[in-house]
């Protein structure tokens, strides 16, 4: 998947609008990986401690500065709104932790050599994807290299073009960027929520460097398929665009007969015209340990990633690191048995909502995140009704969802069965 040519083919200065002649070229196509493939198990270099975990436990996250509990501090109100999870890490980046800890010095610190190839490895055996060192940019937060992204394609007064709704950062960090923002909305028919690619075209202008994904997608929980994403990668290619696709949910695919593709692994070109963002943080439930990384394969556009993140953006700390290398060594067994516990609470939460009258909600493929329909409840405000009931949800308007709230369904079944019961007794 290796792409050495010193610019992009069709792409011309980073983030210039410029139409391709092969952009779906038999070479092009011949360049896709076998996604199917894999290299070793995961499973042979897990810490055997993972053999059981038990999601049930009660882990009591109050009184810890928590952002997601201490929203409702001194009231009876089941917190499932902002994206962590309240699970334990798995054991094996605990004690990587403690280890660490126990050197007892935190000096400046760049990033491991073992992290790296852990990435490279996980890389390839998921996604058949042979990604070199030198293409990661390691950054403190998804969030962070979002932002970098919209201010190293194109110039002010350009346009950056989304899927909605979305995750609020994607609306914000173009206009941070001084960036216009084309939203084109996702559509909803009985299959569940799709990408208007007709809509998308419209709405490019000369002026259109950037198009930011969501693979898989948060909050809808689709997983792209791969004739989706080569749609997406040839509107891209035809208008000369960046894309910029945040994979941060790559790890929590729910469904059996689906598989997460990064867009860069179509072909040649795409790899070439896209900056894909990364992270254990969503997956293993790190969040707070912030070790987010960019795979830019060309040259150009890694170089101006690196200049947009000049004086800006800190280097990762030295317990992120850490962490990050723990997760891709050794917690593959957690995360298999994270699947199996969320596919049960995706489950519940489908079967209980699709009960309850007035609310909807699309099937999850992936992620921990329902996206709820609640338009036709009779609540003129749902968000508020529902943290009256005792339960705290996120507002979809800030992801331009009005009318929709999403639901975190990463707990405890118990304490997500209670929040739900809390739901069915806010409607009229």
């Amino acid at each position: 998947m290796r792409h050495d040519s010193g610019g992009v083919t069709g792409l011309g200065a980073v983030g210039r609008r410029d139409t391709a002649d092969d952009c779906d070229t038999a070479e092009n196509r011949g360049a896709t990986a076998n996604h199917g493939a894999t290299v070793n198990d995961h499973g042979a270099t897990v810490n055997d401690r993972e053999a059981a975990v038990d999601f049930d436990v009660i882990v009591d996250r109050r009184g810890t500065a928590s952002f997601k509990w201490d929203k409702y501090e001194g009231r009876d109100v089941i917190p499932l709104w902002v994206a962590d999870m309240d699970f334990a890490a798995p054991s094996a980046i605990i004690a990587a932790l403690h280890q660490r800890v126990a050197h007892g010095v935190f000096g400046y610190t760049r990033e491991p050599d073992g992290l790296t190839a852990a990435v490279q490895a996980s890389l390839l055996v998921e996604y058949a994807w042979r990604v070199e060192p030198e293409w990661l940019v390691w950054l403190p937060g998804l969030v962070s290299g979002l932002n970098v992204l919209c201010r190293a394609i194109g110039e002010r007064g350009d346009s950056v073009a989304t899927f909605t709704p979305v995750y609020p950062p994607f609306l914000t960090a173009p206009v941070l960027a001084e960036r216009n923002v084309a939203k084109v909305p996702l559509v909803w028919d009985e299959g569940g929520w799709r990408m208007d690619l007709d809509t998308l075209e419209r709405s490019l202008t000369p002026r259109t460097r950037l198009l930011l994904l969501c693979s898989p997608h948060n909050p809808v929980g689709r997983v792209w398929s791969e004739a989706e994403l080569r749609a997406v990668a040839q509107i891209a290619c035809e208008h000369g665009l960046v894309i910029g696709s945040d994979d941060i949910h790559a790890g929590l695919v729910l469904d059996e007969d689906k598989r997460h593709i990064p867009i860069a692994t179509l072909d040649v070109d795409t790899a070439g015209r896209t900056i894909t963002l990364m992270a254990p943080s969503k997956t293993f439930n790190i969040p707070g340990l912030g070790c987010s990384f960019a795979v830019i394969s060309d040259p150009s556009l890694r170089e101006a990633f690196r200049r947009a993140m000049e004086g800006i953006v800190p280097h990762v700390n030295v317990l992120g690191y850490v962490a990050a290398q723990a997760a891709y060594e050794a917690g593959e067994v957690w995360r298999r048995h994270l699947i199996a516990y969320l596919q049960g609470n995706r489950d519940l939460v489908e079967r209980e909502l699709s009960a309850m009258p007035g609310l909807s909600v699309a099937h999850v493929e992936a992620t921990y995140l329902a996206w709820v329909d609640a338009r036709q409840s009779g609540l003129a405000d749902p968000t508020r009704a529902f943290e009256q009931a005792g339960v705290g949800l996120s507002d979809g308007a800030a992801f331009d969802g009005p009318g929709f709230v999403r639901l975190n369904f990463g707990c405890r079944r118990a304490l997500l069965a209670e929040g739900l019961a809390r739901m069915r007794s806010a409607l009229p």
